[in-house]
């Protein structure tokens, strides 16, 4: 059965009373890459789409079942305040991903123009920020204004929003603030991940994006932890399952329905995606299972009233293409991703889209010659 919020232990809930309390004052500290190429959005999209991921250092840190509450709160309170959208996520024992929508800064920032802009500004920051921090950061303002310092308040107000529909700045600021709970909890010190996270641009919408969800949030069957992704308490699936509303807005985007219409169509149709797309795979006898999902007999009840299961092999193996490829989608896509970043590709580099030999719909920017299925 599922899990939900309102069945939290309230044990845990005092565990996670630092997870869930406001904040103070943020410094943002520079950013380094890691020497990982990243392929960002930059072209006339109202948004882009990633697939994130990040792993312990050495796969060696678990986390128990309050650290998994805890990072998924975490995710979705940083997600409303810089303005991306988890389209989905899932937190393993050692490792998370998400399925991240980063809309262009300066279209999602015209919510705060206007005569009353920097108000609505401010008060946004109550998403993260204490009421006493907020409040002290508007009499700083006030008292700087005063002085004749406008020049000053607008720096101020600049480094605030560019905080914002940065992926970047989001998974920096997850893993910093999850690794600060996470050491007091365990009273560790040191590097609790193990590099800096891996993306892959996806194409926002159609197959690329599907085989994307589903390959997320069947995660913890392809573990063997659950049969049905519902079961699993720390992934998007779930959670819109269990009603919640962000949830289901983020895999709304995903079967292309109004969220309105999540318990009428969208449940139903993430559903049948899930199922057709994570069948186990059997040796060619047809005896021992070579990589673990949900079962046949298990899909075709699932689908008995929607036709032909789906052939995606794609999503029933864990394939690097989904954290080494760079970019994932049609070839138009990749293409078109290629054009915008070919300062970052040699002069030899005639075109950037691969085709995945695995499956004959999508294409990548990098073309794996090894381990391409693990």
């Amino acid at each position: 059965m599922t899990q939900t919020p309102d069945n939290q232990t309230e044990s845990e809930e005092k565990q996670l009373i630092g997870i869930n309390a406001k904040t103070g004052p943020h410094t943002m500290a520079r950013s380094w890459s890691g020497g990982r190429r990243r392929i960002l959005g930059k072209g006339a999209l109202e948004s882009y789409t990633y697939h994130v991921m990040s792993r312990t250092c050495g796969g060696e840190v678990f986390f128990d079942d309050v650290e998994k509450e805890a990072l998924k709160r975490v995710m979705a309170r940083l997600a409303d305040f810089s303005g991306v959208r988890l389209v989905t996520y899932c937190i393993m024992g050692n490792h998370f991903h998400g399925l991240v929508e980063v809309p262009k800064r300066e279209i999602w920032l015209e919510r705060f123009t206007g005569p009353t802009g920097e108000q609505r500004l401010l008060d946004h920051l109550r998403v993260l920020y204490s009421r006493a921090y907020v409040d002290f950061l508007k009499a700083e303002i006030a008292e700087l204004r005063k002085m004749g310092l406008e020049a000053l308040v607008q720096t101020k107000l600049e480094g605030i929003k560019k905080r914002f529909c940065d992926l970047s700045v989001y998974m920096k600021e997850v893993k910093e603030r999850f690794s600060r709970w996470f050491n007091k909890r365990r009273g560790r010190r040191g590097t609790l991940w193990m590099d800096r996270y891996k993306s892959v641009m996806v194409e926002g919408r159609g197959e690329p994006l599907h085989t994307m969800a589903a390959y997320i949030d069947l995660n913890p069957v392809r573990a063997g932890l659950v049969d049905d992704p519902m079961d699993y308490r720390w992934c998007g699936y779930a959670e819109a399952v269990s009603g919640i509303r962000r949830a289901q807005r983020g895999l709304s985007k995903v079967t292309d329905t109004p969220v309105d219409g999540w318990d009428k169509t969208g449940a139903e149709a993430y559903r049948c995606l899930l199922f057709s797309s994570g069948v186990e795979v059997k040796d060619a006898q047809n005896v021992n299972v070579m990589r673990r999902g949900v079962t046949a007999d298990e899909a075709r009840k699932v689908l008995k009233e929607k036709g032909k299961l789906s052939s995606m092999e794609l999503v029933r193996l864990r394939v690097r293409y989904f954290s080494d490829g760079l970019v994932l989608g049609s070839k138009e896509f990749v293409e078109g991703i290629f054009t915008e970043n070919r300062d970052q590709f040699g002069p030899k580099r005639k075109n950037g889209a691969r085709r995945i030999k695995e499956t004959g719909a999508l294409f990548s920017m990098c073309q794996l010659k090894k381990r391409a299925i693990e």
